[in-house]
């Protein structure tokens, strides 16, 4: 899985949703990604702002990652245990 690795940042309002994925690196990156590690139920288990390049996060307990752009965690007002809902679309 490659994530945002190599692709512009994300535009505040956006974020990439990566199944089957409880760690993320930034290695490679040129820009700061806030993230949440959610459970299988899609139960917030951790909250990371701000991880700048060369880093890496991750939550054992997670089995999807949504990556935003830096700041948004500031702005959305997401809390631990919180469960968040998704919608698919096809491109």
């Amino acid at each position: 899985m490659r994530g945002l690795l190599g692709r512009p940042p994300l535009r505040s309002g956006e974020g990439l949703l990566i199944n089957a994925c409880n760690m993320v690196h930034t290695v490679g990156m040129h820009y700061a990604l806030d993230l949440v590690f959610l459970d299988a139920t899609g139960h917030i288990r951790k909250l990371v702002c701000n991880v700048k390049p060369l880093r890496c996060a991750g939550a054992f307990t997670a089995t999807t990652t949504l990556e935003l752009p830096a700041g948004s965690l500031a702005t959305l007002g997401l809390s631990l245990g919180e469960q968040l809902t998704w919608r698919t679309f096809e491109a």
